[in-house]
Order: C-alpha cells, then structure tokens, then sequence
C-alpha cells in the first residue's frame, strides 16, 4: 500500500489530547471494513505510541507515520 491509496476515513485529532485520540481512533476503525484504511491527524505527543500500540494489539497494521512539523498523519489499515 502506497501514501496515496485512498483512505475509507479521516480522523482530525489536532488539538485533542490522551486519551481521546486513542477513543476516536478506536471507534474509527470500528467503522470501517477490514483492508480499510483510517487515517489520522494529531498533535498530542502522546499519539504515536499510543495508536502504534493500540494497532499491534488489535491486529491492525500501521502503513505509515509521516511527521508533518505541527502534526503527525498515521495510516492505519484494519486486521481480521
């Protein structure tokens, strides 16, 4: 999967701080097919760490991680 697949939603978390990044994210992915793709913006230092390791736990796959200066954008495509 390449950055520029089509994502099937996106979530703004900028400005919103742990753990509601790590809720929205959850409920994203809820909504979304298994092989989709929720992408993610936020700015709470936190957010890496906490989405990369809700990801592995669930069985979902982080694509990619792009720092963006202010914000970082998380692709994240749903497991089984």
């Amino acid at each position: 999967m390449s950055h520029t697949d089509p994502v099937s939603e996106t979530l703004d978390c900028i400005g919103l701080y742990c753990p509601e990044p790590l809720f929205q994210t959850r409920t994203g992915m809820d909504a979304i097919e298994v092989g989709g793709v929720l992408e993610v913006f936020a700015d709470d230092p936190a957010a890496e760490e906490d989405l990369t390791r809700f990801a592995k736990r669930a069985g979902h796959e982080v694509v990619s991680v792009e720092d963006l200066g202010d914000h970082k954008r998380f692709l994240i495509r749903k497991g089984e």
